[in-house]
């Protein structure tokens, strides 16, 4: 087993423990729900199994159901982002994509920030919209995943640089 197994098991556990302990308890004026747990699948590596990544993305999305007793909404969220994340990539970083250059761990650039927003937007919409489950709450649905969607990226940049490696 190689080293990139081990830092992504553990980035795994530790992101779902600080998930679980930390942020499901948070919910600031009933639209703001921080879930940064989604930054494994963001931090996955670009050249890594993709069809580990789908079933690490639904077990993840699994654990956060048991814990938030949310019937699958995470699930689903999860597998639907993991299954995009190709082309989320290709969108944000074009050639560099094409040739597997991209880093996500480093500093925030723009191509990288795109990334992250969009990934962060679609799996906050989704699971919203699975959440509430009614088109009457459109804008319900809209602004709790534009509030909580800004909140997700902040912490999310915070962790990323937190865990950077140091470069000397």
């Amino acid at each position: 087993m190689n080293n990139a197994l081990f830092v992504n098991i553990f980035r795994f556990i530790l992101l779902l423990a600080v998930q679980i302990i930390i942020f499901n308890n948070m919910n600031f004026l009933g639209y703001i729900s921080p879930y940064p747990y989604i930054l494994f699948i963001i931090l996955y590596p670009v050249n890594g199994n993709k069809s580990g990544l789908l079933v690490a993305s639904f077990f993840l999305g699994l654990i956060m159901d048991m814990f938030s007793n949310s019937g699958g909404i995470h699930t689903t969220a999860c597998v639907i982002l993991a299954y995009y994340r190709p082309y989320l990539f290709k969108f944000s970083f074009g050639l560099s994509y094409e040739y597997q250059t991209v880093k996500l761990n480093d500093e925030v650039t723009p191509e990288r920030f795109s990334f992250i927003l969009l990934s962060v937007l679609i799996h906050h919409f989704i699971l919203f919209t699975l959440e509430a489950f009614k088109f009457s709450f459109i804008l319900d649905i809209l602004i709790r995943t534009i509030l909580s969607t800004v909140f997700t990226i902040i912490i999310c940049i915070i962790i990323i640089y937190l865990i950077k490696p140091n470069r000397r």
